[in-house]
């Protein structure tokens, strides 16, 4: 695990120009158009930053649409988990899970036609034509076919401390060559093992507070509120800090809250046990290492059934490229989550075996939901709308320890296509304006999506994009194992068009992003 003092830089190698490919939603042939950057490394924060821009991972490939000519444009969307409430449908599905652990029961009934029941992984439907043109442009492990020949001669100095004065450009040069050369972190990077229960990342506890003590705060609530004397209703006894989910003091009209549904008690001769576990993306964790197979195992079975993959189109390197590479630099800073930020493997075990699993990065200000992969045989417990609950309630009990991560990121909402529609009833949410990036409460949004499918969300004609490149001459380039502004780059080069692709990445990532991230230029 990196520490928070010692991360190294961002490192990307942006792709000059816009990749036309299959969309996966209307299937036009070539009517998906996108930017995109190789992320040979990447920091959480400055992933955070990328995706509130637009920007969104596959693997370690990193793509922004083409908002205003791509066939079937996709804004970004964000749920608020604070402020939501699972509607009617949410509880039919969570009853449905709860029947089934505690008596075996299976409901009757078609639950294909739920419109909550399209999953997460929808809004990734395109990459694998999208991962698959690239692996035909260059290969996936590095990305420039003499990246690792200009680092060759460098191989003896490694392990060497720069000389005192010596220049800034080759700080960390040594570190970050390691990485661009293997298209993997330099040293094996430690990831936190499995919280044990009790720990704050337990995901089989209730996120705030036992029930048992809810229901004695309920209690007392009700007797407060028939107390003679003649204390207000919904007062709080003096001392006690406000809860995140208050409990509710009328049974009667007022609903459940997300977890009291998730949480509820199971009788002890339950029939079956659900079992939630949090694993690190990484090879050097043993819970990951060990349950690899059976990942893998139930990920081809979800290919073949869900999306009628052939077995050649879900093999081991597709799986492992797609949905256990990632770009994203394991952090655990002092004022983080306990599970720290990085990639996760969300397990849902069954009676001991995987039944599904969800793929999410957890970074600064949100969880962000990557893909989900499910056993077909579990379909009937709608199993892409249970996670996606138990992803917003995850995300408020991060939240308890890290007040800032309180969003819950679910990919690319597509009002052009409707079965993807479904998104937007996860309320209350959000969806991003493409022009000037600013969030904008989604009910404000779908009077123009009905009329548009490229819209401008924010409604002020002045706004201009706050973050946007200012000063190009300050991006950080990597250039002949030296890093230096673009201002100097420029000065050694020749080539006309090197500027133009200079300067549309730096327009697309943004002022911040193009200071802190290493641009490498071959």
């Amino acid at each position: 695990m990196a520490s928070w003092a010692a991360l190294s830089p961002s490192i990307v190698e942006y792709f000059e120009g816009e990749d036309s490919y299959r969309c996966g939603y209307c299937k036009n042939e070539s009517g998906s158009r996108s930017n995109g950057m190789w992320a040979h490394s990447m920091t959480v924060q400055d992933y955070q930053d990328l995706i509130d821009r637009g920007w969104r991972r596959s693997g370690k490939y990193v793509y922004k649409p083409v908002m205003n000519q791509t066939c079937c444009p996709q804004y970004t969307i964000r749920c608020r988990p604070l402020q939501f409430q699972p509607s009617k449908s949410h509880k039919k599905v969570l009853k449905k899970m709860l029947k089934f652990l505690a008596k075996g029961e299976i409901s009757k009934g078609n639950y294909e036609d739920d419109p909550m029941e399209p999953t997460m992984e929808d809004t990734v439907a395109g990459d694998f034509g999208l991962i698959n043109k690239l692996d035909i442009q260059c290969d996936l492990k590095t990305l420039s076919g003499d990246l690792t020949e200009s680092f060759d001669s460098e191989e003896k100095k490694k392990g060497k401390s720069p000389k005192k004065g010596e220049s800034n450009e080759f700080i960390q040069s040594q570190d970050i060559e390691e990485k661009l050369g293997s298209g993997e972190p330099s040293h094996p990077v430690k990831m936190p093992m499995a919280p044990k229960p009790g720990k704050g990342a337990d995901l089989s506890k209730p996120p705030c507070r036992k029930a048992k003590e809810i229901r004695k705060e309920r209690k007392r609530l009700k007797l407060m509120q028939q107390n003679p004397a003649g204390e207000p209703e919904g007062f709080q006894a003096q001392g006690e800090p406000p809860s995140l989910f208050p409990p509710k003091a009328n049974k009667s009209n007022q609903p459940k809250s997300l977890e009291d549904l998730i949480f509820e008690s199971l009788p002890e001769n339950a029939s079956h046990k659900l079992e939630v576990r949090l694993v690190p993306v990484s090879f050097e964790d043993p819970e990951f290492k060990s349950s690899f197979s059976r990942s893998f195992s139930l990920y081809v079975k979800y290919q073949m059934a869900i999306h009628q993959d052939p077995p050649d189109e879900c093999g081991k390197t597709e799986f492992t490229r797609f949905l256990c590479s990632s770009p994203l630099e394991a952090e655990n800073p002092p004022n983080g989550p306990d599970c720290g930020y990085g990639s996760f493997h969300q397990q849902y075990w069954l009676d001991g075996r995987i039944i599904a699993v969800g793929v999410i990065d957890i970074l600064p200000y949100c969880v962000s939901s990557v893909y989900l992969y499910y056993d077909p045989d579990y379909s009937f417990l709608s199993l892409g709308v249970y996670s996606a609950l138990r992803e917003i309630a995850f995300t408020r009990q991060l939240h308890q320890k890290t007040s800032q991560l309180s969003y819950y990121y679910m990919g690319f909402y597509i009002h052009s296509c409707p079965k993807m529609k479904y998104k937007g009833q996860y309320r209350p949410s959000d969806l991003l304006c493409p022009e000037t990036y600013v969030w904008v409460p989604i009910e404000q949004c779908l009077p123009s999506l009905e009329n548009s499918k490229y819209c401008r969300f924010n409604r002020d004609p002045e706004a201009v994009d706050e973050g946007r490149s200012k000063d190009p001459d300050r991006l950080q380039v990597f250039y002949k194992k030296a890093i230096m502004p673009y201002g100097v780059y420029k000065k050694q080069q020749k080539d006309p068009g090197e500027e133009a692709a200079v300067l549309q990445y730096a327009r697309l990532v943004g002022q911040t992003c193009s200071e802190r991230m290493l641009l490498f230029r071959n």
